[in-house]
């Protein structure tokens, strides 16, 4: 019966064969699969169709058939399907063309409309016919329907496993998976540990993943890279310190004991050439899907993970209006992050003044109110004598618990250094095993075989320069590390606490360091200004951890008299209006818009020559042959129109002609236009009212008619001669009726 189907019209046509496994696993492993597809061209010599005739499409081995995006060779058998070229399509089983109704039934409508046959192991179907089709809508429903169970089943299986813990997924180095399900271990290498653990002490100490990191790299250290699905027995790769890699530490949650699963999310839109697209959107802590805590030995504890995990947030620059103090940068404005205006809560954002950039202020990104059409800031203040009051009342805050401190930098930079000491020893221990594991390869081998024997005899001297130099910067650190505290010096810096001040203000003592002091008692200092004739001053609010409030009040110094200077935006109109009028129609023009001299005097046509000069502004040269399109004033316009200049100028008010102004104030300007000389005629067409008539006629006031003509729902002209000068209306019909 199948045979049956195919006629000569079919035949006459080509075949193709559409071949297709879902990923490059199947087409390495399911060869079998992949074979029975290629011998349907077989199949389709046997029902008549020429070898020669006989298309194989495998474009899409490897691609998935859940959808059509990345699939050329279904695109191209749609196309050619569509096209009525042709005459059957021959897949194993209906899933290999698609595994989605939609693109299923797309498909089943062209060949339907292309009287086109489709062939799978059971037989041979024509889309046109009723049962077929109907079968064939089964089998492409089956197929849908049997995907989604297949991934329903992994994905279960994938998140029941993952709820207890046991999903192998990949490990960030350190970690390595054990022989138990779920069991999660360190790293065997003490070297590859030893530098996790460093960097989460250091960062204890910095406070910033950058400070991490540009401290590894000042110490030498390396970085351990892991291969993803480590093996025991597998090689670590040594390589230098990323920012990206040092984050990546201090970020993941595993290191923190936890054991986390659908940290991210699949997003699906539709990108800008239309084709959707899917994106991995990362999840906060609250949505994670999987969060055990403790599940494993942790290089630190959970609560210090969070902890960390919000260090890590306020470093970074928070957006506008939004809370955080960003990291410390290397400016002298003391309380950069943590300044707030005393008006409206923004925090302040930092400026420098000065010759070299030297002199730190603060202002408000927020607008009071308007003052000659420009806003003005809440807060605009120079922070030198602020920030000398705040660090002073840091210092004597500090006072009680100096001593304590001085002791306890001492004891942190002797730990830094013992800290890279220590790795320093592991990476001398490795460098001695590789030479030795080089020795012995080398001793082993039969010394007549000298091609093997020279390569192991290069890595052994290789090996060898390396255990040379790391011994020779293991002594040099050695030798530059830091003496423990005597007693005695011990007891110089207790006596040194007592002078914090010099301390604070100490050579050696960066802004930077200031600015991470301060930090550690401020949250917020909140910065009032009040300014009279006779003094003005700062009103501080500084908000301590823990609550406390201390207030202060800090004079500053009057700003003094600026120089005498013309307002920009006057200057800029200067420009622009000397390119068109005289000096004293200039003059006129400034002084209608009320606009005064630096030293607030009125405009006169001298002061404007002035200031054209200071400002080399060139005069105005009259143009001696005007263009049709150059605007002229209105007496010229009116000459040209034969009106009176008041005429004119009514006219321009009333909206009946359009005229333009370099800016307020300034003298009209027309373009006399075509459709302008046509407004003005000698004689009114026949029937045409006068604006008395027409008021009357319309049942208006003039006020409306005039309206309704500037908007263009009524023609008007206007008569210069005769005795009824003025206006003509057409009479009301029932298209421009105002009812």
């Amino acid at each position: 019966m199948s045979e049956l189907k195919v006629t000569a019209a079919h035949l006459q046509r080509a075949a193709v064969v559409y071949v297709r496994q879902s990923t490059l696993a199947q087409v390495d492993r399911n060869r079998e699969s992949t074979a029975r597809q290629y011998d349907l061209v077989g199949r389709a010599e046997r029902l008549g169709w020429p070898r020669s005739a006989v298309r194989v499409i495998d474009d899409d081995l490897g691609v998935s058939g859940a959808s059509t995006t990345g699939r050329s060779g279904f695109a191209e058998l749609a196309a050619q399907v569509g096209l009525g070229l042709v005459g059957i399509v021959l897949s194993l089983e209906c899933s290999r063309l698609a595994r989605n109704n939609a693109d299923w039934y797309r498909l089943l409508d062209l060949a339907g409309m292309t009287d086109t046959l489709l062939a799978d192991a059971d037989g041979v179907y024509h889309p046109g016919l009723f049962n077929d089709r109907l079968v064939l809508g089964m089998k492409g429903t089956m197929s849908e329907a049997e995907l989604h169970i297949l991934r329903a089943r992994l994905d279960g299986g994938i998140r029941n496993k993952a709820a207890r813990g046991e999903l192998r997924r990949g490990l960030p180095v350190g970690l390595v998976w054990g022989e138990v399900d779920g069991q999660i271990r360190w790293h065997p290498d003490e070297a590859v540990t030893g530098v996790i653990a460093t960097i989460f002490d250091r960062f204890a100490v910095c406070g910033s993943v950058r400070g991490v990191w540009l401290w590894l790299r000042e110490q030498g250290l390396r970085f351990p890279l892991q291969p993803a699905g480590y093996l025991r027995g597998q090689e670590i790769t040594w390589v230098e310190p990323t920012y990206h890699a040092v984050h990546n530490v201090l970020t993941h949650p595993a290191y923190a004991g936890a054991y986390v699963f659908g940290k991210t999310r699949q997003r699906r839109h539709l990108g800008a050439d239309g084709v959707l697209r899917t994106s991995r959107h990362k999840l906060p802590q609250g949505e994670w899907e999987v969060l055990i805590p403790e599940h494993h030995r942790g290089f630190i504890a959970w609560d210090t993970y969070q902890a960390n995990q919000a260090r890590i947030g306020a470093n970074t620059r928070p957006r506008a209006h939004q809370p955080g103090t960003g990291a410390v940068r290397e400016g002298c404005a003391l309380l950069q992050g943590l300044a707030t205006c005393g008006t409206c809560g923004r925090k302040l954002a930092v400026y420098y003044d000065g010759p070299a950039k030297a002199t730190p202020g603060y202002y408000c990104t927020g607008t009071g109110q308007l003052v000659d059409g420009r806003g003005t800031r809440h807060l605009r203040v120079g922070g030198v004598a602020i920030d000398a009051a705040v660090a002073a009342a840091f210092l004597a805050a500090l006072a009680p618990s100096a001593l304590q401190a001085c002791l306890a930098a001492a004891q942190h930079l002797e730990d830094g250094h013992d800290t890279a000491l220590a790795q320093w020893r592991r990476q001398v221990e490795k460098a001695r095993y590789h030479a030795g594991t080089a020795e012995r390869r080398y001793r082993a081998v039969d010394p007549d075989n000298r091609l093997v024997a020279r390569g192991l005899e290069t890595e052994w001297n290789t090996a060898l320069h390396q255990l040379a130099d790391a011994e020779n910067e293991l002594a040099r650190r050695e030798t530059a590390r830091p003496k423990t505290l005597t007693p005695h010096e011990k007891q110089a810096i207790l006596a040194l606490g007592d002078d914090l001040a010099g301390v604070w203000s100490a050579a050696t003592t960066t802004d930077k360091d200031r600015k991470k002091l301060l930090r550690t008692l401020l949250d917020e200092v909140g910065i009032g200004v009040h300014r009279d004739h006779d003094q003005a001053r700062a009103d501080l609010v500084l908000r301590w951890k823990g609550g406390a409030i201390t207030e202060l009040s800090v004079p500053l110094k009057r700003n003094p008299p600026q120089r005498l200077r013309t307002e920009e935006d006057t200057i800029d109109l200067l420009r622009r209006l000397a390119a068109h009028y005289p000096d004293a129609t200039i003059a006129g023009i400034l002084n209608r818009q009320h606009r005064r001299t630096a030293r607030g005097l009125s405009f006169t046509a001298s002061r404007v020559q002035s200031l054209r000069h200071h400002w080399k502004i060139p005069c105005h040269q009259p143009s001696t042959a005007p263009t049709e399109e150059e605007p002229l004033t209105v007496a010229a316009a009116a000459h040209e129109l034969g009106l009176a200049p008041s005429t004119l100028h009514r006219w321009l008010g009333d909206g009946f002609i359009a005229g333009e102004q370099i800016t307020p104030g300034a003298p009209w300007r027309i373009r006399l236009t075509d459709d302008i000389r046509a407004l003005f005629v000698d004689d009114a067409p026949d029937g045409w009212l006068a604006m008395l008539e027409a008021t009357l006629a319309y049942g208006v006031s003039r006020q409306t008619l005039m309206q309704r003509v500037k908007r263009g729902e009524l023609h008007a002209v206007h008569v210069r001669t005769g005795r009824r000068k003025g206006l003509r209306i057409p009479p009301p019909t029932p298209q421009n009726s105002l009812f």
